[in-house]
């Protein structure tokens, strides 16, 4: 084979190359044919891991940190613009899980040298990458678009929008990056969009407007790749208690009205962190090889209709 053939088939998955296997028959039908491995076990086996946006102790990053440790990562890169607390998870993390490699990096996911860095160190540490979650983001300005500058605008946008951009063109050069380890390109590259970005009244305008480019972004990314098994899909949280809704929370405990948070979405009720890692798992994992280009919405079902004043009807 010539060496132009070479370089197409190792820029082609492995399902691409090979095909998916056949699983034999039992009693004259079909078995059923698996892309991923067996669920039963961990679901993120020696995978190599980055993760944006994990300093907040009660954020999605932090949470997503210890699903993909807990699921059998090879290595984790927790990393955030603010590092107050990123040596606590590294040392509960490590406490939890010793077999996983923890790594803390301290970056602005906006900063296009950072981000490749990061990238960098993982592939010169260990010949692959496998998950991107671009989770860093941050709230916005909290006003009428008439009165946010367009330096705030932009200021936004270069955590929100660029952020992932620069996550997923890195992510997506290493993933397609043969080595011993993992011969064929593949991997997840997973981006925190918003509800905000699908339907309008669920944040600012600056907000809003980054987080719908994250869902672009995901969208058109993913046929970019085509070929090569790297998958880019967005996350769209609801209402979760984070950092970023913690003053919310908080208002809302002092005047004993926790429980009306949520109350517009059909479970009645907001969300913990952990509710989104383990989508992010998912996503992460290959029991998710068919889920690409999409935007999911995790938020008790907001986005699924139009608001309504509970207990009546429209």
């Amino acid at each position: 084979m010539s060496a132009a053939g070479r370089r197409r088939l190792q820029a082609l998955s492995q399902q691409l190359v090979e095909g998916i296997p056949d699983a034999g028959t039992f009693e004259n039908i079909p078995r059923i044919r698996e892309v991923a491995p067996d669920s039963v076990g961990p679901r993120c086996k020696d995978k190599v891991v980055i993760i944006t946006g994990a300093n907040s102790p009660i954020g999605i990053g932090r949470a997503s940190a210890h699903q993909f440790a807990r699921n059998g990562a090879k290595a984790v890169f927790i990393c955030d613009f603010s590092a107050t607390y990123l040596d606590v998870h590294k040392r509960e993390l490590e406490s939890l899980y010793p077999s996983v490699d923890i790594h803390v990096r301290q970056f602005d996911a906006g900063n296009e040298e950072q981000v490749k860095a990061v990238v960098d160190e993982a592939m010169q540490k260990y010949g692959r990458l496998d998950v991107m979650f671009a989770n860093a983001g941050i709230v916005g300005q909290p006003r009428l678009f008439t009165e946010v500058t367009g330096d705030e605008f932009m200021k936004t946008m270069d955590t929100n929008a660029k952020g992932p951009f620069l996550a997923a063109k890195y992510a997506a050069i290493a993933m397609k990056t043969p080595s011993p380890s993992k011969p064929y390109p593949s991997g997840s590259i997973i981006l925190t969009a918003s509800v905000a970005g699908l339907r309008s009244n669920a944040g600012s305008t600056d907000y809003s407007a980054s987080k719908a480019a994250v869902v672009s972004l995901a969208q058109t990314c993913s046929y970019q790749l085509s070929g090569t098994a790297i998958r880019v899909n967005a996350i769209c949280p609801g209402v979760i208690e984070t950092g970023m809704t913690k003053v919310m929370y908080d208002m809302a405990r002092s005047r004993g009205t926790e429980k009306k948070i949520g109350q517009l979405n059909p479970l009645q009720r907001g969300a913990v962190a952990d509710e989104v890692a383990r989508v992010a798992l998912f996503l992460g994992s290959d029991e998710s090889s068919y889920v690409n280009g999409q935007a999911w919405a995790v938020c008790g079902g907001l986005s699924a209709g139009h608001p309504f004043v509970p207990g009546k009807l429209a």
